[in-house]
């Protein structure tokens, strides 16, 4: 499906239907990993606020009942490309020595920002961290890190919609796209 919005033309590459229903895998998943107990789900703002607040929900579904905090980091400001340096904007609040702590994002393209917080958090003494995506560009990797729960795997296009944006626009889309217009 194509729609224009903001002049621009926007097509679909991941329904709402479908990214419901792999949210709802993806807390079995990460359910039968052992991600149960004192579980603390850190969702790495601001792409991934839309992504965590339905996967926290699916993982209700699931059993699990975690505690949230949110982390800000930034290595794209308001361009469309990695500036390579990840900058703490907010860190957590909560003390995360010995919990099972799942660092939640958006979209693991170079893996900067999603390794620098894992190794964050891991120093901190967490008893294990988990990482759940819900894009995974396997193609543009400059960190040494996988995803351990992945809902898709995307193609080489900036995606916009269920939370990412293009500067700051189509964060509001309740599907993930593309621009289809260069931008």
């Amino acid at each position: 499906m194509t729609e224009t919005i903001r002049n621009r033309r926007i097509e679909t590459l991941y329904p709402a239907t479908e990214i419901a229903a792999r949210n709802a895998a993806l807390a079995e998943e990460i359910r039968r990993a052992g991600f149960v107990e004192d579980v603390l789900v850190v969702a790495v703002l601001k792409g991934s606020f839309v992504f965590a607040a339905d996967l926290i929900r699916a993982l209700y579904f699931a059993g699990i009942s975690p505690e949230v905090d949110f982390m800000s980091l930034s290595s794209y400001r308001a361009g469309t490309t990695s500036s390579g340096v990840v900058t703490v904007i907010r860190d957590i609040e909560t003390a995360v020595a010995g919990r099972n702590v799942l660092v939640v994002d958006d979209i693991l393209e170079s893996g900067r920002t999603l390794a620098f917080a894992r190794q964050t958090i891991a120093e901190r003494g967490a008893a294990r961290v988990g990482v759940a995506v819900l894009l995974d560009k396997p193609g543009k990797r400059a960190a040494a890190i996988e995803a351990d729960f992945v809902g898709f795997v995307c193609p080489d296009r900036f995606v916009v919609g269920y939370g990412m944006d293009a500067a700051h626009a189509f964060r509001e889309l309740p599907y993930i796209g593309y621009v289809v217009d260069g931008g």
